[in-house]
């Protein structure tokens, strides 16, 4: 497996539990964030964007050109969301060394409205 083909799968494992109020799991740490925008929104908005982000799949070779599945855009009531994982090393200081290692990463979605990008 390449390393693009294995962070695709520990994003795509990471993002299945974003409707877990602890989020992350102790084999991929991480946390999310939701930008000013976002948390603005009505609670019952915020709750359907999670649940579009958590269960996105439309990676294309447009979107996702490196095939590690850490980004994607939508679209909530006429309004393009993005949402992104970046990666850490374990001190938050600095960027991962190697995403595809959990223990040398902590990965960080953050949802935001397109306009804030």
């Amino acid at each position: 497996m390449t390393d693009s083909n294995t962070i695709a799968e520990l994003n795509d494992r990471f993002r299945s539990r974003l409707h877990i109020p602890q989020f992350g799991t102790p084999d991929i740490p991480g946390k999310f964030l939701l930008t000013r925008g976002v948390a603005n929104l009505l609670p019952q908005d915020q709750i359907i964007i999670l649940a579009e982000v958590r269960e996105f799949n439309a990676f294309t070779e447009d979107n996702d050109p490196y095939g590690e599945h850490d980004f994607g855009s939508l679209d909530h009531n006429g309004q393009k969301i993005f949402w992104k994982i970046d990666y850490y090393a374990p001190d938050m200081m600095h960027g991962s060394e190697n995403p595809a290692d959990p223990s040398q990463t902590v990965r960080v979605l953050t949802i935001m409205l397109a306009e804030e990008y």
